[in-house]
């Protein structure tokens, strides 16, 4: 049989398990996995694994509003070389994605991108956690998922009303948890090394009471609830608990909570300044462990760019953010494989992959590796050394936290419908 495209020698890795197989690709879809397969173009992927695309469910284009730091070109850009074949853009742009108009605009935006784009919308209004959004009008558009992040949802009972209409619009609500009477004018997390360096700190309680409400609140209205960026040791113990008690629940770790701690902010450099604040290594070891045995569900980059200006202010005065998109997956098998945290490289694909299409609804990605799948594909070289520079990629900005880390796993090519968006670790468009 031929094809379109051929992905020979690889190790295709689903959810299905893992085995060794050429894929074959015409037009947008998987058409053949087995032998005997040739194609117009071939990829070798010898000694390569090839898996479903990843999803990124937490990523901040920027746009619109503040394009200085980054625009949907860009940031999918950065996201296709990272692997991603869709992303769910965050709704603190400027204006707010808290309108049907505002969804539409970055939809459109996204429509020429290397990556599908898929945008959140809002729970409030602006996100001033007063008034409801109008969430049914940005459903209609295909917004599955909405939150305000960036800040927490205050107010109990405007929390209890936006789950019970949650629930009949049958979306999900992902919460930033963070107390703001504990967080306001914080600026990493509060303990030893706050202490010694003078600087205000955010206790772990500022995001375990709000985990701790949110679940009470799913308990009460049956309402599907995602916790955002989880970075505390008790806030795993209280998810662990949620779902052991059947409830609907779901959470995703940022790479830099699995890599990172405060001792990072030790030299006062901004780039390590992120919300939730990077936390100690007791808590960086319970976020491995949430990882490996399930009880965080998925890895999302919480991709925060901000340009060199902004991140050069005092640490007490610079924006929270780190880039994260074209790194997670080395972070990953570096940090969640080698170095012993019961995680294997399957385990990883699936917390990047389809896991995170399940939680945001995204039929079209993380799908089996089978004819008749949408070919949204990722062949990564997992043998592949490389040291992260400071460049920023292909990001407009260049907060990496992450420089002169050498880190094992790179992505090679990227296949978004059908269509090569990134060749040999290059992109195309």
């Amino acid at each position: 049989m031929k094809v379109d495209l051929l992905i020979s020698g690889g190790t295709v890795i689903d959810e299905t398990g893992e085995r060794r197989v050429d894929v074959g690709v015409s037009g947008n879809q998987v058409v053949a996995v087995g032998d005997g397969l040739s194609g117009d173009r071939v990829i070798d992927a010898s000694g390569c694994l090839v898996t479903p695309g990843f999803v990124d469910l937490h990523t901040h284009l920027r746009q619109p509003g503040k394009e200085e730091a980054e625009t949907i070109e860009s940031g999918s850009r950065a996201a296709a070389l990272g692997g991603y074949t869709a992303v769910l853009a965050m709704p603190n742009t400027t204006p707010a994605v808290d309108s049907a108009a505002v969804v539409r605009e970055v939809l459109e935006l996204g429509r020429s991108a290397p990556c599908d784009v898929h945008t959140s919308g809002a729970i409030t209004v602006g996100r001033g956690g007063e008034q409801l959004a109008p969430m049914s009008e940005m459903a209609k558009l295909g917004v599955r998922l909405f939150t305000d992040d960036g800040t927490g949802v205050q107010d109990d009972r405007l929390m209890r009303r936006a789950m019970e209409y949650a629930v009949g619009l049958g979306v999900l609500l992902a919460q930033h948890c963070e107390v703001s009477a504990l967080s306001e004018g914080t600026c990493m997390h509060e303990g030893e090394v706050s202490a010694r360096l003078g600087l205000p700190g955010q206790p772990s309680e500022a995001e375990e009471l709000m985990v701790m409400r949110d679940i009470a609140l799913a308990r009460l209205t049956g309402a599907r609830v995602h916790f955002q960026h989880m970075s505390t040791a008790g806030s795993i113990a209280m998810i662990a608990a949620a779902k052991a008690g059947g409830l609907p629940v779901t959470a995703e770790a940022a790479p830099h909570h699995f890599t990172l701690t405060d001792e990072r902010c030790a030299g006062y450099d901004a780039t390590f300044k992120v919300h939730p604040p990077l936390r100690t290594s007791s808590d960086v070891e319970a976020v491995r462990s949430g990882l490996a045995d399930g009880v965080i569900d998925a890895i999302a980059t919480d991709h925060a760019p901000h340009p060199p200006e902004e991140k050069e202010m005092p640490f007490d005065k610079a924006p929270p953010g780190m880039l994260g998109l074209e790194y997670a997956l080395a972070l990953a098998f570096t940090n969640l494989v080698d170095a012993g945290s019961a995680m294997t490289e399957s385990d990883v694909i699936a917390a990047l992959s389809w896991k995170p299409a399940r939680i945001a609804g995204l039929v079209d990605h993380g799908q089996a590796i089978a004819p008749g799948a949408p070919a949204n594909l990722t062949v990564i070289d997992p043998s592949e050394r490389w040291t992260i520079d400071a460049s920023g990629g292909a990001s407009r900005s260049r907060n990496v936290p992450y420089v002169g880390m050498e880190v094992r796993g790179r992505v090679t090519d990227t296949i978004l419908f059908g269509e090569a968006v990134v060749t040999d670790g290059k992109a195309q468009r």
